[in-house]
């Protein structure tokens, strides 16, 4: 392991890891399976409704995202990613105000989307790619470890709040997040590369950086195995995360014992983040990403029917979690490595909208699964079928191109 670049850029990817953590990424998906329920009761929405949220959200922020990502690329990430931090705080308090019609409840969501996107890895993980190139696998699983915190930290902290008053408090609350802790560290320690401190190897003689622009990249089908994929995946993921909660209360566990499994998720994410970028150093990444993609068919197949033991219910949310924590390292990981660094931002920014908005779409779907149905089996069965093919689809990427060598030609 090189030392040298993480001595140059661990301050950049400190502060991006907590970013990552306060951001409109994994706050918002760790804060609704905890007042999912309570929400239903209050108000008297269905699952379905109330999903449709953060589905406006996520489908708002993923179309947004290749503006935003080349905002990134023209003006650099840290003055769009601490905008944003600012208004995503702001907007996710907002909630608490959440008004009897749930048109209103749709429009903070939908502010929550504009705001919030440019605080998502789709800004955070272009820095951190210009810094690393030999330890870029580990350094993005560190960078995205952030979700990880938040998935530990985040139920925890909605669920004692959930207690100790009601659903409309736990908002402003994990909003403080954002606006007291990744926001400082952020104007203190982020910040991109001067163009001398880039790695050799993204970077031409003059310093300028190497790859392709937007254009070349939707030409090739890389980039379209990579976006159905990625469809696929969040197809099957989003709604299991954002239910589970329901889904494990199904199989009788408690909801202290259900706010244990999302952390036993975030647990999974956690190691999946660090074994899977470590790997992604060493071998080739599609070829790494596979197997781990697959793990989750096993895990939908354990959280069929309601008679699973509360051990088999654990190792499921493990295994869903550990697939999670690959899938969005592949995308940043994949992205740089097949496209380079130069339109790094639209780029990702792209590949970002299917996983936004399928990511957004599954929780109405298992949430009308439920409705419909009283279960969630049927979506799952699906869901097996879906995280396999997603996996499948990466092992027909080929070689990595040779950057180095085509900056020199």
């Amino acid at each position: 392991m090189s030392s040298s670049e993480f001595s140059r850029g661990w301050k950049p990817l400190f502060s991006g890891v907590i970013g990552v953590a306060t951001g409109a990424s994994p706050i918002p998906f760790n804060v609704l399976p905890i007042v999912l329920g309570p929400i239903h009761l209050a108000m008297g929405w269905s699952f379905v409704q109330i999903s449709i949220g953060i589905t406006i959200y996520g489908i708002i922020g993923a179309f947004l995202a290749p503006a935003v990502g080349a905002l990134a690329d023209k003006y650099g990430v840290k003055p769009v990613a601490t905008a944003s931090l600012t208004g995503f705080g702001i907007a996710f308090s907002l909630l608490y105000f959440t008004p009897d019609n749930i048109f209103g409840f749709y429009a903070i969501w939908a502010l929550i989307g504009i705001l919030g996107i440019g605080s998502t890895p789709v800004t955070w993980s272009r820095t951190i790619n210009m810094w690393f190139y030999r330890n870029r696998g580990l350094a993005l699983g560190i960078l995205l470890l952030g979700t990880s915190i938040a998935g530990l930290i985040v139920p925890q902290i909605a669920n004692r709040v959930l207690e100790a008053f009601d659903w409309r408090m736990v908002f402003p609350v994990l909003a403080l997040l954002p606006l007291l802790i990744g926001l400082p560290l952020a104007l203190a320690l982020f910040r991109d590369p001067q163009p001398e401190e880039r790695p050799a190897e993204i970077r031409s003689q003059d310093g300028n950086l190497t790859g392709i622009g937007l254009g070349q990249a939707i030409r090739g089908y890389r980039f379209w195995i990579l976006f159905l994929s990625v469809v696929l995946i969040a197809l099957a993921y989003g709604g299991a995360h954002i239910h589970m909660v329901q889904m494990v209360q199904m199989h009788g566990l408690t909801a202290g014992e259900a706010a244990i499994v999302m952390s036993i998720v975030a647990s999974g994410i956690f190691a999946g983040r660090i074994i899977v970028g470590l790997l992604f150093d060493k071998f080739w990444a599609p070829g790494v990403a596979f197997p781990v993609l697959v793990m989750p068919v096993i895990a939908c197949w354990l959280l069929i029917g309601t008679d699973t033991s509360q051990a088999l219910i654990f190792g499921a949310a493990f295994l869903l979690g550990f697939a999670a924590g690959a899938e969005s390292d592949v995308i940043s990981y994949l992205a740089s490595r097949y496209f380079g660094m130069v339109a790094y931002g639209r780029i990702y920014g792209f590949l970002y909208l299917p996983f936004g908005v399928f990511s957004s779409v599954s929780p109405v779907l298992y949430g009308l699964t439920r409705d419909t149905t009283g279960n969630y089996d049927l979506m799952l069965m699906v869901a097996m079928g879906l995280f396999a093919l997603g996996g499948l689809l990466l092992l027909t990427l080929g070689r990595y191109p040779d950057w180095a060598v085509q900056k020199e030609s």
